[in-house]
């Protein structure tokens, strides 16, 4: 039985970050574990950049842990980054009211982890069709 190619991806990793503002509000649909990974790097890297900039330029507050950049940021990625989670959620089949667990101290956080680590489910579900393209009935 002859295997099929892997297809690359279509979309560069910075497309899925933008998607991610492009759809800012979007708590509807489906989102794979590489567009949901790739926001999540693209976040942290820029955050990571912006505390830089805050501790040079003397923004930064070591009491909060943050400063003006960082923390304007953090609140601008909130809604994209919940919409993004219930996405991914979506694609395994989840809703996204299982992001209510991120308020159970250490458990919560770890179980929504391992939510959107997982492989999307084969073929269309609930939440819309497969955005890998995978049918259910593919080998």
């Amino acid at each position: 039985m002859a295997e099929s190619p892997i297809t690359p991806p279509t979309t560069s990793p910075f497309d899925d970050y933008l998607t991610a503002w492009q759809r800012y509000a979007d708590f509807s649909g489906r989102a794979c574990r590489r567009e949901y990974w790739y926001f999540m790097l693209f976040n942290i890297l820029i955050s990571l950049g912006l505390s830089f900039i805050d501790a040079v330029i003397g923004l930064g507050n070591p009491e909060v842990g943050m400063g003006l950049l960082s923390g304007l940021y953090g609140l601008s990625i909130l809604l994209p980054s919940l919409a993004y989670a219930a996405r991914r959620l979506h694609d395994s089949g989840r809703s996204g009211w299982w992001l209510l667990l991120l308020f159970v101290p250490l458990l919560g956080p770890l179980v929504i982890l391992l939510f959107t680590l997982l492989d999307s489910e084969a073929g269309s579900n609930r939440y819309g069709a497969n955005p890998k393209g995978i049918d259910a009935t593919s080998p």
